[in-house]
């Protein structure tokens, strides 16, 4: 092999790898693609339910039931099509009325949608029928549900109490929870701001200037922030959960549903072995393209692949990002955080007023720091420097600083949906999911 044709932006770039010792394709593992949705939908509910009854054994017509649904920075998988069959189930199937239903839309700390916005959330149809709203991080009437062993004051959206709750999520390799989905609807999704700020800043090691070596991409076991989330999610005690699997195409792959926990699992053990990728070594030089537009739109989004791809990189290696940012840095509350890094109080400042933007922020700075990251992008140099990125605008100046002589190679052609680990954490991590 002596090029490579990575996607960057709306087009693609053609890269050398002439005279490396090896070079090597890292690709997600091939994901079915469901053809019949509505049939898949009833299916699960009822003859393949896991680890509970069939929805119509757990659900009364009279019950006063909420749907819990992710907002729009979780849309890729599609939530809208499996809420309006969920309510068509209960109204036509069950014979649950309207009234008696509605949906909660898990903002965390994100913004509030527009009225369009809850539209295309929860389908046109249940949008219509039902009532749909918002959740608020900083209402007054918050319910206390309890308190977690870790000291987090669990406070949720009232109306995940007193009613049958249903959980529609999407599960997918998490930076700080292990996984996104399941409890994570709880916890950010419907609970209070400081709740979720005690939560989260668990993903900062207690005693040292560092990530938590117990949080991360695939790991539940013993990981504080999964174990406060899961305590959390028990307290609300869903009646069902709806765990959504989406290709790389963000077509649905995957349902699991039944019980709220081990729907969910099951659906995490789906995802490992579909996006983890087990690999024999680390490689001497990684390159990587987040799957080109708009995968790489601005900087931000295009975090992902990074931390994705770093994982594949010896300590000391070389990493090469595709991202062409055409939308320049993205969420201002990332960017932000370059001031106190550059002043030097990042560890500090983050601790005091803890985001999630602010830790991914604080999570690329460290992955970074593990080898040398070069950058292929339209962004000025400038505003990546200070994270001890290279960013150059010409692939053909970028490759002159780029030794591939007798190294190992590897190529990431979608660096946000696959996950490299060395086999024997691949193989941890799988057997703690059985």
């Amino acid at each position: 092999m002596e090029t490579i044709n990575l996607k960057y932006g709306k087009g693609s770039v053609e890269i050398p790898v002439k005279g490396a010792k090896s070079v090597e394709m890292l690709l997600e593992n091939p994901m079915r693609e469901i053809s019949d949705i509505k049939k898949e939908f009833i299916n699960c509910v009822t003859d393949g339910v896991i680890g509970t009854k069939p929805l119509n054994k757990l659900i009364n017509a009279d019950d006063k039931i909420t749907i819990v649904i992710s907002d729009l920075t979780r849309f890729w998988m599609h939530q809208d099509v499996i809420c309006e069959l969920l309510v068509k189930y209960l109204h036509d199937e069950i014979g649950a009325a309207f009234e008696n239903i509605m949906v909660v839309v898990a903002l965390g700390t994100h913004r509030k949608n527009t009225q369009d916005e809850l539209k295309t959330l929860a389908s046109e149809y249940v949008y219509n029928n039902v009532k749909v709203v918002d959740h608020d991080c900083d209402a007054q009437n918050l319910v206390n549900v309890g308190k977690t062993t870790y000291g987090t004051d669990v406070y949720v959206n009232r109306y995940a109490v007193g009613r049958k709750v249903i959980v529609i999520s999407g599960t997918v390799h998490h930076i700080m929870a292990g996984y996104g989905g399941g409890r994570k609807s709880i916890i950010p999704g419907i609970a209070g701001r400081q709740t979720i700020k005690m939560n989260h800043s668990m993903a900062l090691d207690p005693n040292e200037k560092k990530s938590n070596v117990l949080i991360g991409s695939g790991k539940l076991i013993k990981n504080p922030i999964n174990d406060d989330m899961e305590q959390a999610g028990r307290m609300v005690n869903p009646v069902f959960g709806i765990s959504i699997c989406v290709n790389s195409a963000s077509k649905h792959s995957a349902l699991f549903c039944g019980d709220f926990d081990m729907a969910w699992k099951e659906s995490c053990m789906y995802i490992q072995k579909s996006y983890g990728l087990p690999i024999n070594y680390e490689a001497d030089v990684v390159f990587v393209s987040c799957g080109g537009f708009p995968k790489d739109l601005n900087f931000y989004q295009s975090v992902k692949s990074l931390l994705n791809a770093v994982n594949a990189m010896k300590k000391g290696g070389t990493l090469v990002l595709l991202a062409q940012c055409s939308e320049g840095s993205g969420a201002k509350d990332f960017f932000d955080w370059i001031i106190p890094l550059r002043e030097g109080h990042l560890d500090e400042s983050l601790r005091k007023d803890f985001t999630i933007a602010g830790y991914i922020f604080y999570a690329a700075c460290e992955a970074i720091r593990k080898g040398n990251v070069v950058l292929l992008s339209e962004l000025d140099p400038e505003e990546v420097k200070a994270m001890g990125v290279t960013a150059y605008s010409d692939i053909n100046e970028l490759m002159k600083h780029i030794d591939i002589k007798d190294k190992d190679v590897y190529v990431m052609p979608y660096g946000g949906s696959v996950l490299p680990q060395l086999k024997e954490t691949y193989d941890k991590l799988v057997n703690e999911l059985k």
